[in-house]
């Protein structure tokens, strides 16, 4: 089993700045890719940012410019950097990896974390 634990949520002003940190531990062999989704009530989550085992990124049209994504491979942990936070940011925020847990494995297994919350506020 894999576990995502995720911290840096919290309430923010318009315009400030969160960091968000995602800790993947447990039965991991590697890891192909970390990103970070994000979800208000009443619709479907989405993707707000990835990166994949060779650093290549993707990111949300809407957070271009503002998020970054990083990650420190040693430590199995991945950063989601927040500036210029927009009341429209508001959502609960998922960490998400995929694991393989041995080399035997062919396919990576898909894992959550159980989401921090991320208020802006106008």
């Amino acid at each position: 089993q894999v576990q995502l634990v995720e911290s840096g949520g919290g309430l923010v002003q318009a315009g400030g700045s969160l960091r968000l940190s995602c800790a993947a531990s447990g039965s991991i062999f590697s890891i192909d890719a970390m990103g970070w989704y994000r979800q208000v009530p009443g619709k479907q989550r989405e993707l707000v940012a990835l990166i994949r085992s060779r650093d290549s990124t993707n990111y949300a049209d809407s957070v271009k410019g503002r998020f970054t994504i990083s990650r420190d491979n040693a430590k199995n942990t991945v950063y989601l950097q927040m500036n210029s936070l927009k009341p429209e940011d508001t959502a609960v925020y998922y960490c998400n990896a995929e694991v393989r847990s041995s080399i035997v494995m062919p396919m990576a297994r898909t894992y959550w974390g159980q989401g921090t919350q991320v208020t802006v506020s106008s």
